[in-house]
């Protein structure tokens, strides 16, 4: 069936402020553009917009959505502005979690307490003797009571993983934090297995695509098939809710530690709507942290260098091994010695299939890395929002030497090199329109400052692009996706207000009125549109 999709402000997003009248889809595909007039009579149905403002699909280029839906259900700790206030929570959250349960808590971070403690271990103890598991806002930290370390084998005279390390007070004892490659030995040690726990990834994953599509989001590049126990529970819960029930579209990325088990199982995929991404691959931590991978010591912890995940051979051999199933790899670096280590893989072992690696986050570099990077077919995975969350006080963290090349989105664009955006959901809030602020103003919403680093801000359009026509080129689609155009997904972010017009604060207002995917609308605001 042909729909006209008329009556509003439609932007193509391939050239700023360029709109159509009118928009004819058929079934899953854009097969004109034009003037209303013109196109009526091909049309079996028309599709009023009611003024409002039509965009490509929005898609959040990377993020998390089992962890995303498991956030919005477990103790939500990113409010707390002291030690006290998050134990406080946690004590709560214990008196309605069962005995034979973990209690989980999700995004406290210490940089939002005055003081900057961290709850000990014997507080978690006195709060309760069953397992607890406190993760923090970066996802490379947790804070653990005696029961979860002891759950994951973790005693006293336990030595660290390569690639993390086992938190110690000041007399060398537990103080119940893990950072990166610690963690493993307790997250594994979680119940992960049965009919249930596939029906509760099935359900945090339901919860997180129906609010995807509430704020306006088509799709997203999600990393989630080693965290919760075999690759077929996330896999199964993503063939239920997307397979079946949704008209959604996710890549799924592929960690290093399932990629070969799922590419030897030859997993099928319901291509469009699932389809395999890149081989994922973490090469270091994070800053908040202090375990991002950095050439020189940080500023505040002269002690520190940051984590390596892998030695060069062992991250080689994981390159080597995505480039034998003829795959790219989509790679965590924060650190700019961490994106050394990954520029140095990718030039032994390039991608010569026309696909692209993908470099995420980027927050620190450096001028020669950029140079390295122009050279390659990469694409870099930003978060905008990590600006508001990380400054100020990264500047500390960093020194002012470093931040030239620091969060540095738009000399990235410059040099013209390809970029996507995405939330790192749960890691930042998953509303696209915040990460688009947060590009654009760079500063917290009403802050009244320029922003941090301000030379480095984009224009709106800039900003919307790295999420229609910046997340397709992320996955080599952009011949098909992010841009309203004949022989494009019919692939819509509908919202009751011009995202150009207006200040950023109104922009931030706009809400999602439908949300629609291969021609299908799965996202429907009645109120708003009533009002119209």
């Amino acid at each position: 069936m042909k729909k006209l999709w008329f009556g509003g402000t439609i932007y193509t997003m391939e050239k700023e402020k360029e709109m159509v009248e009118a928009v004819l889809t058929d079934e899953d595909k854009i097969i004109a553009t034009g003037n209303f007039d013109d196109l009526k009579n091909q049309a079996d149905e028309l599709i009023h917009l009611e003024g409002a403002a039509m965009y490509p699909g929005f898609v959040d280029s990377h993020l998390h959505m089992i962890f995303q839906g498991e956030k919005l259900i477990r103790l939500d700790l990113s409010k707390a502005t002291s030690a006290e206030e998050m134990l406080e929570m946690v004590k709560e959250a214990a008196k309605n979690t069962p005995t034979d349960q973990w209690l989980f808590g999700e995004g406290w971070n210490e940089n939002n307490f005055a003081d900057k403690r961290i709850p000990t271990i014997q507080e978690l103890n006195d709060i309760r003797r069953e397992p607890i598991l406190l993760t923090r806002i970066c996802h490379h930290v947790i804070l653990a009571n005696t029961a979860a370390l002891e759950a994951g084998s973790i005693y006293e005279e336990s030595e660290s993983r390569a690639g993390g390390e086992i938190g110690r007070d000041k007399d060398g004892k537990l103080n119940g934090l893990l950072y990166d490659q610690a963690a493993n030995a307790v997250t594994e040690a979680i119940p992960r297995k049965g009919q249930v726990y596939i029906d509760s990834l099935t359900d945090s994953l339901n919860l997180a695509v129906d609010q995807m599509l509430s704020y306006g989001l088509t799709g997203g590049h999600t990393e989630d098939m080693s965290y919760f126990g075999e690759f077929t529970n996330p896999l199964t819960a993503f063939q239920r809710v997307v397979g079946e029930k949704h008209h959604f579209r996710v890549t799924l990325l592929r960690h290093n530690a399932v990629f070969e088990e799922m590419m030897r199982a030859n997993v099928s995929f319901d291509e469009p709507f699932i389809e395999p991404g890149a081989m994922k691959i973490f090469v270091d931590g994070a800053l908040g942290g202090a375990t991002a991978a950095l050439s020189q010591p940080y500023t505040d912890q002269p002690e520190k260098r940051g984590l390596f995940i892998y030695t060069d051979d062992e991250l080689e051999a994981l390159v080597k091994m995505a480039r034998q199933y003829d795959e790219a790899v989509a790679v965590h670096m924060i650190g700019d010695a961490g994106a050394e280590q990954v520029l140095s893989a990718l030039e032994k072992y390039p991608i010569t299939n026309g696909k692209r690696d993908r470099l995420i986050h980027c927050c620190v570099l450096r001028e020669d890395l950029v140079e390295r990077m122009e050279k390659l077919p990469v694409v870099l995975d930003l978060q905008p929002a990590f600006v508001p969350s990380d400054f100020p006080w990264v500047i500390n963290r960093l020194g002012e030497d470093r931040l030239e090349w620091s969060y540095a989105w738009k000399k990235l664009l410059d040099r013209g090199i390809m970029c996507a955006a995405g939330t790192d959901a749960p890691i930042e809030d998953i509303n696209p329109l915040y990460s688009i602020y947060a590009a654009v103003e760079r500063k917290k919403p009403y802050a009244e400052h320029d922003g941090y680093l301000p030379e480095e801000k984009l224009s709106r359009f800039q900003a919307i692009q790295l999420y229609t026509i910046g997340s397709a080129k992320a996955i080599c689609k952009e011949h098909e996706r992010g841009l309203i155009k004949p022989g494009y997904a019919a692939d819509f972010s509908i919202f009751d207000r011009d995202l150009f017009a207006g200040t950023s604060e109104e922009m931030l207002a706009a809400k999602a009125v439908k949300t629609v995917v291969a021609g299908k609308t799965v996202f429907y605001r009645e109120d708003l549109i009533r009002r119209k």
